[in-house]
C-alpha cells in the first residue's frame, strides 16, 4: 500500500504516538507530501524533539509507526536534515 493512503487513514494515531515519544509537530515531507509515492516508498516524518527526548524516543516512534502503518517510516528532526536541503524541507513540510 502507498504510504500516502496509510497516512490519510492514520493521522490521529500518528499524532498520538508522537506525543507518547516526546516529540511534537509531526510533519510530512518527501514523496508522500508530493503524492509521488509508490508501494514500497517510505513515509518521511519531521518532528521537533521535546525536552528530554532521546534517540530511543525517535527510534521507538519509528518502530511503533512502522508496526502500526505497515510501511517503512523515516523519522527525522530538523537537525538531522542535511544543510543542503534543510531550509526547503522545513518550508514545505505539512502537519500530520
Amino acid at each position: 500500500m502507498k504510504p500516502s493512503a496509510v497516512l490519510d487513514n492514520h493521522r490521529v494515531a500518528i499524532r498520538l504516538a508522537a506525543h507518547r515519544f516526546r516529540v511534537a509537530n509531526p510533519r510530512v515531507f518527501g514523496s508522500v507530501l508530493h503524492r509521488v509515492d509508490a508501494d514500497g516508498s517510505d513515509l518521511d516524518l519531521l518532528v521537533d524533539p521535546l525536552p528530554g527526548a532521546t534517540l530511543l524516543d525517535l527510534g521507538g516512534l519509528q518502530v511503533e509507526l512502522e508496526e502500526l502503518l505497515g510501511v517503512p517510516v523515516d523519522v527525522r528532526t530538523p537537525g538531522d536534515l542535511p544543510p543542503k536541503f534543510r531550509a526547503e524541507v522545513l518550508a514545505e513540510a505539512v502537519p500530520v
